[in-house]
């Protein structure tokens, strides 16, 4: 099933947050030399800004900071200064070069003044491995506060009418946050206010679980009977109960709830290793196929399988 799922994943194309979560999924396997040559090709394309992985000049303002993680692990493997100037043009890029709001939360897109949830995924992980603790938070809280009520995101707020754009509680963006936060505590375990952050985790994760559907997964959004069922979610959702059960801000339990959202899951995955069923590429707007969906269930398979938690994250280096 893996190198079915894998071997799909390769053949897809690839955005850059796709890149970035193919390669994070390569280091959770344990394949580093898979995640060296997947970062190397995100740094062929970096843009001018900084941007790692960029595509044809993509819309996207923070994507590409999902590729900051492998090109970081990159350099800590083979010492190459490449790797380091990338990854310090792709901070530099957060820090200051991309769009904000007034109180430092990105903007998700170059062209428009909207704060989305899978940013929080693209940049906090990313932020806090570099050292930049305090930007890591600055962006988990500028999305809670816009985004986040009754412990579901909405998927899109704009900053221009103060008000969500997309009020949709999307799986795939409460999926985003969840996942960034199992991600940043497993790269930086010392985080400052870990605590805080595990809380927000499980408040968002509870809230997603008692939406499942009674085949065990989700509807794509997750209060509204009225759309598709959808697999990636409970992918996201099994990532982040088996990374934080097993490191432990999660309680034991929560590993069980994983391995039963990933199982569900896994009957959605065809001959061809393709997961189906998921917000499907290019627009995530109905019924299809990922390269994240792809990545997310090797993420969770990879956190399943080794009980302690996903990837020993070898090779990354926290001092470029």
């Amino acid at each position: 099933m893996i190198d079915r799922v894998l071997t799909a994943l390769l053949a897809m194309q690839r955005q850059s947050w796709e890149q970035g979560v193919a390669a994070q999924a390569a280091l959770d396997l344990g394949r580093d030399d898979l995640a060296v040559l997947l970062a190397g090709a995100a740094v062929t394309r970096q843009a001018a800004d900084g941007r790692l992985g960029d595509v044809d000049g993509e819309a996207g303002a923070v994507n590409g900071a999902a590729c900051g993680e492998a090109v970081l692990a990159a350099y800590g493997r083979t010492g190459d200064p490449v790797f380091a100037d990338a990854a310090r043009r792709q901070l530099a890029w957060l820090v200051s070069g991309a769009p904000r709001a007034a109180d430092g939360t990105l903007f998700h897109l170059l062209g428009g003044r909207e704060v989305w949830a899978d940013t929080v995924y693209m940049t906090v992980p990313f932020l806090a491995l570099s050292g930049r603790a305090d930007l890591a938070w600055q962006q988990v809280e500028g999305h809670r506060s816009r985004l986040c009520r009754d412990g579901l995101y909405s998927a899109i707020w704009s900053e221009e009418t103060g008000a969500p754009r997309r009020a949709a509680r999307w799986g795939g963006g409460n999926g985003w946050v969840v996942a960034a936060v199992a991600r940043t505590l497993r790269l930086v375990p010392d985080l400052p206010g870990r605590d805080r952050l595990a809380a927000h985790g499980r408040e968002v994760l509870d809230a997603c679980l008692a939406l499942r559907r009674p085949d065990g997964l989700f509807h794509d959004v997750l209060d509204d009977p009225a759309t598709f069922r959808e697999t990636n979610a409970a992918q996201m959702f099994a990532y982040a109960a088996l990374t934080g059960a097993a490191d432990g801000w999660l309680p034991p339990d929560y590993a069980g709830t994983g391995r039963d959202l990933l199982a569900a899951a896994a009957r959605e995955v065809d001959a061809h290793g393709v997961v189906r069923g998921a917000a499907g590429s290019p627009h995530f707007d109905r019924p299809g196929a990922s390269a994240e969906a792809q990545a997310f269930h090797l993420l969770a398979t990879a956190a399943a399988g080794q009980g302690t938690g996903s990837s020993t994250m070898t090779g990354i280096s926290r001092s470029v």
